[in-house]
């Protein structure tokens, strides 16, 4: 089964049919809300609003850990993870879409990983590939034949938040290598490794990164809206797409 998480701009799908809520308990804290089931072109998909559904979860304070347990509890083999973030590389667009293949971690004091205790040992996982290619590949696929333009690849920095990064850390994320620059990739990905979930991300470029192009002179939230809200229904056709080839 599908489960999708939506980040700001996505905190809900408009195109779910059939909608009940569950909450679900986990070993690790509550989701950030209840889980909202439903279908698409007939098939079940699970739905979590990262931010919670009135977005009052800052990304240094979402329970990763219960948002996935959770979801993986409910029968959720393939994670799509929405994403808003800020455009470092030159060729990406306010608009643009994304499928993320790499991450940089810049995040700290979040909960990382499930092995914690003396009980449950270290785990290291293999984290050369942080994203599910197969998962990544439907998704371009589904972009594709949606009619909508998917970048296929970049380099995703998860900074702390909740404040947008400085000029000057843009610059140096940059030199590190990183193409696009968001607040919640992070440890997302990993968790989501630690528990076998095939997870991959869809992000949309909202806005230029602090001191690039049209955010020279600052970043404006109210034009950051106004693209997320208009990205944001390609999203929901590029899903409705992948549960269609998922079906087939």
């Amino acid at each position: 089964m599908l489960g999708v998480i939506g980040g700001s701009g996505l905190s809900g799908l408009a195109n779910l049919e059939g909608v009940r809520r569950e909450i679900v308990r986990t070993p690790y804290g509550e989701p950030s809300c209840a889980l909202t089931f439903g279908t698409i072109r007939g098939r079940e998909v699970v739905f979590l609003a990262r931010h919670g559904y009135g977005h009052t979860i800052p990304p240094h304070q979402v329970n990763y850990r219960a948002n996935l347990w959770a979801l993986r509890s409910q029968q959720v083999n393939d994670v799509v993870a929405i994403a808003s973030v800020g455009a470092i590389r030159d060729d990406l667009m306010p608009g643009a879409l994304v499928v993320p293949h790499q991450i940089l971690d810049y995040t700290h004091g979040r909960e990382s990983t499930f092995a914690t205790g003396a009980d449950r040992g270290v785990l290291h996982i293999d984290f050369t590939d942080p994203y599910c290619q197969k998962l990544r590949r439907r998704i371009l696929e589904a972009a594709a034949e949606a009619g909508h333009h998917a970048a296929d690849g970049a380099t995703y920095a998860a900074t702390q938040g909740p404040r947008l990064e400085t000029a000057a850390e843009i610059d140096r994320l940059e030199r590190d290598g990183a193409d696009v620059v968001g607040m919640t990739g992070m440890p997302e990905a990993a968790l989501a490794r630690e528990l076998e979930l095939c997870y991959a991300a869809l992000a949309v470029v909202v806005n230029a990164a602090a001191g690039r192009g049209a955010s020279t002179g600052g970043i404006r939230m109210e034009e950051i809206n106004a693209i997320s809200k208009l990205a944001m229904a390609y999203v929901r056709s590029i899903l409705e797409r992948l549960v269609e080839i998922d079906g087939d």
